[in-house]
């Protein structure tokens, strides 16, 4: 959506260039975008002024606003260059650099007196890191933590250099003024800046071993998922049973009774409960078979 305004709004810059339809007060821009670092702080003081006076939502607003966005967007290109290891895309971090840019201009006063690049530069980054946040890490941690990450990789760097080896917990606690707990916390966090797919192939040491996948290693069988999936289908078979089959059932295998103190509450003897018991399981038992037969 941001994308395609930026860009519908630098086409509207480029035909009203085109077609000379800039405010009168105004020094023509054949193409803003060619405009060169030097020359646009000088240019964009005046679409600057002129925008202060000019009514917003009018053409010749829009037409200085348009402006001002393509004559600067060289600070956008120069801001994205400080993050073009990062292995993402350009164009992505371009145009996430100038809604950045689209902020600082709507914010400027020439009232502040101070150049519009020093203005401009941290709504640029400011975005650009948020996108970072947002959209780089495998697994979404609170802010803090993310901070934290890298305040972590800053202080282990300064202290491994210093000490000539990797610095413990408690070292580091002390450089950061933090506790022991955070440091773990920030440590643990920072496994969630990256993920590997469990169909990831793995090759082993030897021939003998083949291809494997890392589902292979890390995952599990879960036998309460078993029992899940054994109470579901046991569920409709124990409503078709008669109160007091129910009833055995619930003083048998809940409360785990004895046959004999069954067989006291019910009136009967233990035999007739064993058999009872017995009855009930077989039935139970049929009807667990039956579904696993039909599935």
């Amino acid at each position: 959506m941001e994308t395609v305004v930026i860009r519908s709004q630098a086409q509207v810059v480029e035909k009203n260039a085109k077609a000379g339809t800039g405010d009168g007060s105004l020094p023509g821009v054949a193409d803003p975008l060619a405009v060169a670092p030097r020359d646009a702080k000088e240019l964009s003081r005046q679409f600057f002024r002129r925008l202060a006076e000019l009514e917003e939502g009018t053409h010749e607003y829009q037409y200085a606003r348009n402006t001002l966005i393509e004559m600067n967007m060289s600070l956008v290109r120069f801001a994205a260059g400080r993050f073009r290891g990062r292995g993402d895309d350009m164009e992505d971090i371009v145009q996430t650099g100038m809604i950045g840019l689209i902020k600082a201009i709507d914010r400027f006063e020439l009232s502040r007196e101070v150049e519009f690049t020093s203005f401009a530069l941290p709504y640029i980054v400011g975005e650009i890191k948020r996108f970072f946040r947002d959209t780089t890490w495998a697994v979404h941690v609170p802010r803090r933590l993310q901070e934290l990450r890298v305040e972590l990789a800053k202080a282990r760097e300064e202290l491994a250099s210093r000490l000539d080896r990797e610095p413990t917990v408690a070292e580091l606690a002390t450089l950061m003024n933090i506790t022991e707990e955070q440091v773990n916390e920030g440590r643990l966090a920072a496994n969630g800046y990256n993920s590997s797919s469990l169909d990831a192939a793995l090759t082993g040491d030897g021939p003998e071993n083949g291809e494997s996948v890392l589902a292979d290693f890390i995952g599990v069988e879960e036998e309460g998922l078993q029992l899940v999936e054994d109470f579901h289908a046991l569920a409709p078979l124990m409503a078709e049973l008669s109160d007091r089959d129910r009833e055995i059932i619930r003083m048998r295998f809940v409360e785990e009774a004895t046959q004999a103190e069954i067989g006291e509450r019910l009136g009967c003897s233990q035999m007739h409960v064993s058999r009872l018991i017995k009855r009930i399981i077989g039935r139970l038992r049929e009807g667990m078979l039956g579904e696993l037969g039909c599935a």
